[in-house]
């Protein structure tokens, strides 16, 4: 993505994080009612609210849609650039007034995420940016962590995963394991090296992890799905096995220490 284009996707990045920050303002977070979809995810208003805030400001003619709250368009798997968004990721822990959930968008480009932004209007904090630009953290330069071993790293966890003990087979790890919510806050905290790591252990959909993984890798991480292969977003079906992400001089260690929960790369569909 040329810098010039990159300037211009970052505003529009910009501008539909503080709408849709604008939005989320005018909902109570921890006094609003949820609905449940199939599988027992919830769904408020405000996601709803949110998601129509933010296709109006992102959108373009010529562009795919993607979010976890519009009906899925499959004209976008004709598309270069596909918007990829979840308006209120941590939908649970708003529900609960827990401030761990955020406005999460990512521009993919020929199926690779190579800009995003993440607003979490609980704790006021904004991490964006693109391959070309690299990851800010409000507005400060940033980058991923650079440690070089496990070895007391701080490992950001699935709260829900961690609460139904799927975590228990890592507590022996040698990283210090922190439960939070948000699978997008989780991977924005690693990209700009608030955090060591993270990876998931249920399968995540592409809105939940795209924003993320743009900003990781623009953070100089390393990003690699559970398949054993780059990342790669708008494919037909958008839910993925997992995630990996992590400061790229501890990669090695993390695979290893993964084992079989990692496939090998030639089992990946598209």
């Amino acid at each position: 993505m040329h810098s010039t284009r990159s300037g211009d996707i970052l505003a529009r990045i910009g501008a539909a994080l503080q709408a849709g920050r604008d939005v989320l303002a005018s909902f109570t977070p921890g006094a609003i009612e949820a609905e449940y979809k199939v599988g027992h995810d919830p769904v408020t208003e405000a996601d709803r609210a949110v998601d129509a805030v933010l296709r109006t400001n992102l959108l373009r003619e010529d562009e795919g849609w993607l979010s976890e709250e519009s009906v899925d368009d499959f004209t976008r798997l004709d598309k270069r650039r596909v918007w990829v968004v979840d308006p209120l990721d941590g939908t649970r822990e708003f529900v609960l007034g827990i401030p761990e959930f955020c406005v999460s968008i990512a521009l993919v480009e020929n199926g690779k995420p190579v800009a995003g932004g993440i607003c979490n209007p609980a704790t006021n904090e904004i991490f964006i940016g693109s391959l070309d630009s690299g990851v800010c953290y409000n507005g400060v330069p940033a980058k991923v962590s650079q440690k070089t071993t496990l070895n007391g790293a701080l490992l950001l966890a699935s709260r829900s995963e961690v609460k139904r003990g799927e975590w228990q087979a890592f507590n022996s790890g040698p990283f210090r394991i922190q439960a939070m919510g948000s699978v997008a806050y989780k991977l924005a905290r690693v990209a700009c090296g608030l955090a060591d790591l993270t990876f998931t252990l249920t399968p995540k959909h592409e809105w939940d992890v795209a924003a993320g993984a743009a900003l990781v890798l623009s953070g100089g991480g390393f990003v690699q799905s559970l398949e054993g292969a780059e990342l790669v977003c708008n494919r037909q079906n958008p839910l993925l096995p997992g995630l990996i992400a992590c400061g790229p001089r501890m990669s090695a260690e993390l695979i290893t220490l993964l084992g079989d929960r990692v496939q090998p790369a030639a089992n990946s569909p598209r």
